[in-house]
């Protein structure tokens, strides 16, 4: 039978399609853009996990776990949830499939996409929801570490997820939610905070939600229950130090500055638009204004206690930030056009993510021209051949003792006779030489004392870091 035509259908069949069509081939349109972003350049670097070395600290366990080594990391540095989403798609590898996990992390921030516009919606209307979508969908941070096999993304699309459910009033199903969120990392617990907000003087709802953050956290990440003392150490350590700071943040801006800087760099001017819906939602205070607000403040003030300013630390603030972007009705054409900057930025990103990483160059030449069985010392992230007896020199850092091993003369004495450097640490290192001097003289004695056979820089269809082989002779 024919369909009727408008005229003929039922007002409610029409007010219904007028209503939901547009939205949803909007909201279609920029999860094919955000896949296609995320997609392009994932294989970046393989089979190496160049791009964040937490890879390779998630991705070979999970392939374990698929391989008959247990459920139990022995491991806490991160909850557990994301190894135990990966390992299924290891189970039919020989070795741990870095493309693989990065494959199922790009599906989870297209996934985190969705999430934030189903977010917007509930909070503030259809519009809304698209502008938080296109937010996340474009954002340049957001973008790149949906390459990697890492927390972060993931984590962004479980706090989107639980602030959706609580501006809809399901409490109990958002405290789950965030326990989940705190199965992939452990920042989710700040999520606590809106979920109070959101069941304020309903103490048995907020009771009931409570209790299933905790039943969401363990059911996802049972072992650290069970090893309560290994992972609240490892959990711990990994904070502290990101509170006492990271190499290349030495001379950065205090924190309040440093993460706002992230976040432009993200969203471009598109923030100044979220910062004036912060401050509309700061004057109106409706209930999805002050469940956001009290996520973004929480989350941010914890933000300013650390002092390792990762770009990736203020992925968890897009969902929030994109709805309230969206909350400003009347100039959302302005702001979906302000966004046409971030999402420049993230094409230009990938064009460098479908280029040779200059590290895969130096594993080549190694393999070629080095004798088998050679005594090779490397820094963190630089390329480690399998052929070879790696020393692996430990990352300079605040509060971190100085590696002896950064010696010629002793490198020399234990048998090393390569030594493969990256600029992603020297240059670093010597960036904050007023912190590192020693890290500093080791890098000046090998450029003096010892023979530079191989290097690379970026450019000429490479990217990454620059990258050096050193052979040592006899060290004056």
């Amino acid at each position: 039978m024919a369909r009727p035509s408008t005229s003929e259908q039922p007002a409610a069949t029409v007010l219904r399609e007028s209503r939901w069509g547009g939205p949803k081939a909007a909201l279609l349109a920029l999860l094919l853009l955000g896949a296609a972003l995320r997609l392009v350049g994932v294989r970046y670097g393989l089979p190496l996990p160049v791009l964040n070395p937490d890879e390779e600290s998630i991705v070979p366990r999970a392939w374990k776990m698929a391989h008959g080594g247990g459920l139990d990391p022995h491991w806490f540095d991160y909850p557990t949830l994301l190894m135990y989403l990966l390992a299924p798609f290891q189970a039919w590898q020989a070795h741990p499939s870095y493309l693989a996990a990065r494959l199922i992390v790009a599906g989870l921030g297209v996934g985190g996409i969705g999430a934030s516009w189903w977010l917007g919606r509930r909070a503030y209307g259809l519009v809304a929801g698209s502008v938080a979508a296109a937010c996340v969908a474009v954002e340049t941070t957001h973008v790149l570490y949906s390459h990697m096999a890492v927390t972060d993304v993931p984590l962004t699309l479980g706090v989107a997820a639980a602030l959706a459910l609580m501006v809809s009033d399901r409490v109990e199903l958002a405290g789950l939610a965030a326990g989940v969120a705190m199965g992939v990392k452990y920042p989710a617990l700040l999520l606590v905070a809106p979920l109070v907000v959101a069941s304020w003087r309903r103490w048995w709802r907020l009771a009931a939600s409570l209790v299933l953050v905790v039943a969401g956290f363990a059911v996802t990440s049972p072992f650290v229950f069970l090893h309560p003392g290994q992972a609240a150490g490892d959990a711990l350590r990994v904070q502290r130090r990101a509170h006492e700071g990271w190499l290349g943040f030495e001379h950065d801006h205090i924190a309040p500055v440093a993460f706002v800087d992230r976040l432009w760099h993200g969203l471009g001017p598109a923030l100044v638009v979220a910062a004036a819906g912060l401050a509309v939602a700061l004057v109106r205070r409706t209930a999805a204004d002050r469940i956001l607000l009290a996520f973004v403040v929480v989350y941010f003030l914890d933000l300013i206690t650390i002092g390792a300013h990762f770009d990736r630390y203020v992925l968890p603030l897009l969902p929030a930030l994109g709805a309230l972007a969206g909350r400003l009705r009347a100039i959302v054409p302005a702001t979906l056009l302000l966004l046409v900057v971030p999402l420049t930025w993230s094409i230009r990103q990938d064009e460098r993510l479908t280029r040779t990483d200059t590290r895969l160059g130096a594993l080549a030449w190694m393999e070629r021209k080095l004798p088998p069985f050679a005594d090779v010392a490397v820094d963190p992230s630089a390329p480690r051949p399998p052929a070879f007896r790696i020393v692996a020199l430990d990352l300079p850092g605040p509060g971190r003792p100085f590696d002896e091993r950064r010696n010629l003369r002793r490198l020399r004495d234990d048998g090393v006779t390569y030594v493969v450097v990256t600029g992603s640490v020297t240059d670093r290192v010597r960036a904050a030489r007023d912190r590192y001097p020693r890290e500093v003289a080791f890098y000046r004695d090998l450029d003096r004392n010892a023979l530079r056979a191989y290097y690379a820089a970026p450019g000429n269809g490479r990217s990454g870091p620059w990258v050096a082989v050193y052979e040592l002779g006899r060290i004056p």
